[in-house]
């Protein structure tokens, strides 16, 4: 699912939403969690999952065309972990799309 896949969705379950105003508030949303994150912040959303911070040290790697190596400096990157409840979802429909249906 894309950005507009969801503006989209978003336009279409609420009809008093102009798709302008759906936008508006898919993009509002996706900014306030990235500047969370940029502060340093965690995101809960229960029954869906949390979003956090991971710290990645230096560390020294390889170029792989020429093998020379190269020192990687440290990094902050995002990482999400899904909630039960969406883990649970996921694999139940999963289950019922993989299983052929009993005659």
């Amino acid at each position: 699912m894309t950005r507009s896949d969801l503006v989209e969705e978003l336009a279409t379950r609420f009809s008093q939403l102009t798709h302008r105003d759906a936008e508006q508030a898919v993009k509002t949303i996706l900014d306030a969690l990235g500047d969370a994150l940029v502060r340093g912040h965690r995101i809960e959303i229960r029954g869906f999952g949390s979003f956090s911070i991971n710290h990645r040290p230096p560390r020294m790697g390889r170029n792989p065309r020429s093998g020379e190596s190269v020192a990687i400096p440290s990094k902050r990157v995002p990482h999400f972990k899904p909630g039960k409840a969406l883990r649970e979802a996921v694999d139940k429909r999963t289950e019922e799309l993989e299983s052929p249906p009993t005659p």
